[in-house]
């Protein structure tokens, strides 16, 4: 049986990129101590929304990206973590860095987030590149929050080899988008045979309620890891929290065999 055990580590990213790394190396301290061998970090991890973007972005061969790096060597897993990179045109790029014993890349988020009120391309230019990795012999497909609104992209992963698709993100607050955030996960899941494993930000403070509009998108928790079945095998609640769980990819092909939407498509 090929197994990825993976940890989804939810937590409140503050506004200082330092602190933020010392909360990362901790937490991939903690699932490498469970025996994780891939670390899944929300969306913004460098820094939440909310802020000027631009002050906090570096890009990709910057400190804050060398120090995640440091993490994934020192503790051997590979980690995917939420940054901000610099953009030609003067914006920012929400960015994925995967780094670990085998991979060292980015994702940039495709899909930006102008909806409900916020619009994210006002400071962030859009990526364009499907981008998937392997993790200990396993095809994993990276995407970003409102990525998981578009189907396509995980149809994309799965072309591609993927049995895995993460998905950091740091979801809205506000009227029944905890009902869109458990739906959509496991829709994406179903459309692509895979496992989606979607790592939200905690929202912060404790006082905070996520049926409550905010003027950023600074997150409601509910991480949750997905078969490719549909089924929801893990779910967090709103505080920061660590879930390690192993993805069982020889489940993929069983899922497909029986349900073979991927063979089936017209479109």
């Amino acid at each position: 049986m090929t197994t990825l055990r993976t940890a989804l580590c939810q937590f409140t990213a503050s506004t200082d990129p330092e602190d933020n790394l010392r909360t990362i190396d901790e937490l991939a301290a903690r699932a490498a101590g469970e025996g994780a061998r891939l670390a899944v970090f929300p969306e913004a991890a460098m820094a939440r929304f909310g802020i000027p973007l631009g002050p906090v972005a570096q890009p990709l061969d910057g400190p804050w990206a060398d120090a995640v790096r440091e993490t994934a060597r020192r503790h051997r897993l590979t980690v995917v973590a939420g940054m901000f990179t610099p953009s030609p045109d003067g914006r920012v790029t929400n960015t994925l860095l995967a780094t670990g014993p085998d991979v060292d890349t980015a994702y940039d988020k495709i899909h930006l987030y102008d909806a409900f009120g916020f619009s994210e391309s006002d400071t962030v230019a859009p990526g364009e590149k499907v981008v998937t990795i392997d993790v200990e012999g396993v095809r994993v497909g990276l995407a970003t929050c409102y990525d998981v609104r578009f189907p396509e992209l995980f149809r994309a992963h799965a072309d591609e080899g993927a049995v895995l698709s993460v998905l950091p993100a740091s979801w809205g607050a506000g009227p029944s988008k905890l009902d869109h955030w458990r739906l959509l996960t496991r829709a994406r899941a179903l459309d692509a045979t895979l496992w989606l494993a979607a790592v939200g930000q905690a929202p912060p403070g404790p006082d905070a309620d996520i049926s409550q509009p905010t003027k950023a998108p600074t997150g409601i928790g509910h991480s949750v890891l997905v078969g490719p079945d549909g089924r929801v095998h893990e779910e967090a609640g709103e505080t920061p929290e660590l879930i390690v769980a192993d993805v069982d990819a020889d489940k993929v092909a069983k899922v497909r065999k029986a349900v073979a939407v991927l063979d089936n498509r017209r479109l």
